[in-house]
């Protein structure tokens, strides 16, 4: 068989197994994503020290306890 010929009957069973709405959902868990995260997160976080992320944390859990540090 061939990769495109494997490629066609794996298709085919996800679908006959999980129909066609699920074959996607299934294969949309594959998808390649885009963007760098490692050099992206420093910008979002440049300024976020591990403490104030902590307690950003705990106070959106409603625990209202300070971390411990």
């Amino acid at each position: 068989m061939t990769f495109d010929q494997i490629k066609i009957e794996g298709l085919k069973a996800l679908e006959r197994q999980l129909g066609p709405d699920g074959m996607i959902r299934f294969l949309q868990q594959f998808e390649t994503g885009w963007g760098d995260y490692t050099k992206e997160r420093h910008k979002w976080l440049k300024e976020t020290s591990v403490e104030a992320l902590a307690e950003k944390i705990v106070k959106q859990r409603g625990e209202g306890r300070k971390v411990r540090r």
